[in-house]
């Protein structure tokens, strides 16, 4: 079976609720207002793509292509990146909410996560070396085995770092923040 390819297409506001958009290719499309809830993406490439105010709660990405997708002001609540491709794996998020999503185990090194809401979202053993976080919101997020060399958390908030199980390397942190390093101590720091 071979794939469907769509090219340079801009889609608004189509409803894509429980359906099924597998084996198949979007190249330089846009996606506006489109609902994508429950949808199963599974073996679908999505190659410099832009999506604005899409609904991605609780897709299906086995096998999925994200390679230079650019998100602004989507919500993808409980999203499961594990099981996309490696392949040119890359994307942004801008004004996005992608609380309870995980990238566990994932390489996205240099990815920029801009006034996003990421709560309870778990980074474990993921490598996020170069990355930032500008003004994200982390409350409850988990960083386990990580690689966070280079991160730039200096706008983030609410996050949880423990440096002896993470590598934090030249990762840049705002003075204010650095209780966010020391919450395993269970210590009172006073201003």
């Amino acid at each position: 079976m071979s794939k469907i390819l769509y090219e340079k297409k801009t889609l608004t506001k189509v409803d894509y609720t429980d359906k099924s958009l597998t084996d198949t290719d979007y190249y330089a499309c846009k996606f506006i207002s489109c609902n994508f809830s429950r949808s199963d993406f599974s073996n679908t490439d999505f190659i410099d793509c832009k999506f604005e105010d899409c609904n991605f709660s609780i897709v299906k990405l086995n096998g999925t292509g994200l390679k230079k997708v650019d998100f602004k002001g989507c919500k993808l609540l409980g999203i499961n990146f594990t099981g996309c491709k490696d392949f040119l794996f890359s994307f942004s998020f801008e004004n996005c909410i992608l609380d309870y999503s995980v990238f566990q185990k994932r390489k996205i090194h240099k990815t920029i996560f801009k006034d996003c809401s990421i709560k309870e979202a778990d980074f474990s053993e993921a490598d996020l070396a170069g990355s930032e976080f500008r003004n994200c919101d982390l409350m409850r997020t988990v960083f386990h085995q990580s690689i966070i060399e280079k991160v730039d958390f200096l706008n983030a908030f609410n996050y949880s770092i423990d440096p002896e199980r993470n590598r934090i390397a030249n990762a840049k942190f705002s003075l204010s923040g650095v209780t966010g390093l020391l919450d395993k101590y269970k210590i009172i720091i006073e201003v």
